[in-house]
């Protein structure tokens, strides 16, 4: 590629619509959900695909540094290192932190640790594009090529003329399902939540746009090489919880978008990982499971037999933290589900 690119891992999230399996203590991306390995090797291994790229960046929380630090060490990947937030604000000033820790004419391919990426190869040609534009000064995100018209995705109208990389003239939250099928229409692009910049780009822009955010980032890190674990202070708390979108790419003019078709899906729900794992729309199970005339489910059992019978469209997770019982096409509810399980846990007891 021509310029030493540094991945920058995102392992903060919680995946709260996969509860039960899914836990502030063990998220999505510490989970083998896809193969034998966890989302979060498959992407640390991904990340290093293209040439001269650099031992990635990790940014989580405390309840999660030793075990990554375990699963990378599992597959040969050291950090160069991993950032601890003190709490959770979002991901401009996680990307920030990282950002301060390099040289500003380091290129950061930001990238979060729980996404499905099918096709490998064709995701190294889209991030070559990107840094080569990065290197330009560009801000760039990466916008997935829909499959469908869908409502749980954010959405990237791109302009120009048609190409590898073109500016971006509008991002779009998630909308309802009739503005879904007509983004899709208009050659609109999923949001993937991965970008690539200059560490120095995207401060630049930060500065400019939020400055509040990236003066508390400045103000949590500590001194030191900036590798190996990286302790935010407590200030780190007081950054504005906002998005790398709102705080910069929707603001700046230097945003471009470069066009992904790799099989990507953000796994973000128990039917998203279903339509990963059935494309031709058959059982899944995972784990001491008997299934008798059902069809199209999905069911995980983690520490004790499950038996379905007679049931169609439905998910089933068994873990030691809950049971879910869920219709797929209202996998999106879940999330309701592990509020109520968390305010349990904390001596609450009535769902919203």
């Amino acid at each position: 590629m021509g310029n030493v690119t540094t991945p920058v891992i995102l392992s903060g999230g919680s995946g709260t619509r996969l509860w039960p399996l899914s836990s502030d203590r063990m998220p999505k991306q510490l989970h083998p959900l896809v193969g034998e390995e966890t989302m979060l090797q498959v992407t640390a291994r991904r990340a290093r695909l293209p040439a001269d790229t650099t031992a990635p960046i990790v940014v989580c929380n405390s309840r999660q540094a030793e075990e990554i630090e375990r699963q990378l060490l599992a597959i040969g990947e050291k950090p160069r290192a991993m950032i601890v937030e003190p709490v959770g604000r979002n991901t401009a000033p996680a990307i920030a932190a990282a950002a301060l820790l390099v040289d500003p004419d380091v290129v950061l391919a930001v990238m979060p640790a729980d996404h499905v990426i099918e096709d490998e190869p064709a995701f190294a040609r889209a991030l070559s594009r990107a840094v080569e534009s990065a290197a330009e000064g560009h801000l760039v995100a990466f916008g997935v090529v829909p499959t469908r018209s869908d409502t749980g995705f954010g959405y990237i109208r791109a302009g120009g003329e048609s190409g590898d990389v073109r500016p971006i003239e509008q991002f779009i939250e998630k909308p309802d399902q009739h503005t879904a099928d007509r983004l899709v229409a208009e050659g609109c692009l999923w949001n993937a939540g991965i970008f690539v910049f200059k560490a120095g780009a995207f401060l630049e822009e930060l500065e400019h746009w939020e400055p509040e955010v990236l003066a508390s980032v400045r103000q949590s890190m500590p001194t030191g090489s900036g590798e190996g674990r990286v302790e935010l202070a407590s200030a780190f708390a007081t950054a504005p919880s906002i998005s790398i979108d709102h705080a910069v790419m929707e603001k700046t003019d230097r945003s471009r978008v470069v066009s992904l078709d790799a099989g990507w899906n953000d796994v973000g729900s128990w039917q998203a990982l279903w339509n990963v794992l059935s494309p031709d729309g058959h059982n899944v199970t995972h784990g001491d499971v008997f299934i008798l005339d059902s069809e199209r489910t999905y069911v995980r059992s983690q520490t004790r037999p499950v038996a379905v019978i007679g049931v169609h469209d439905v998910v089933v997770v068994e873990t030691e933290d809950g049971v879910l019982v869920v219709d797929r096409r209202r996998a999106q509810d879940v999330r309701r589900a592990a509020d109520w399980a968390s305010r349990l846990q904390e001596g609450g007891s009535e769902p919203s």
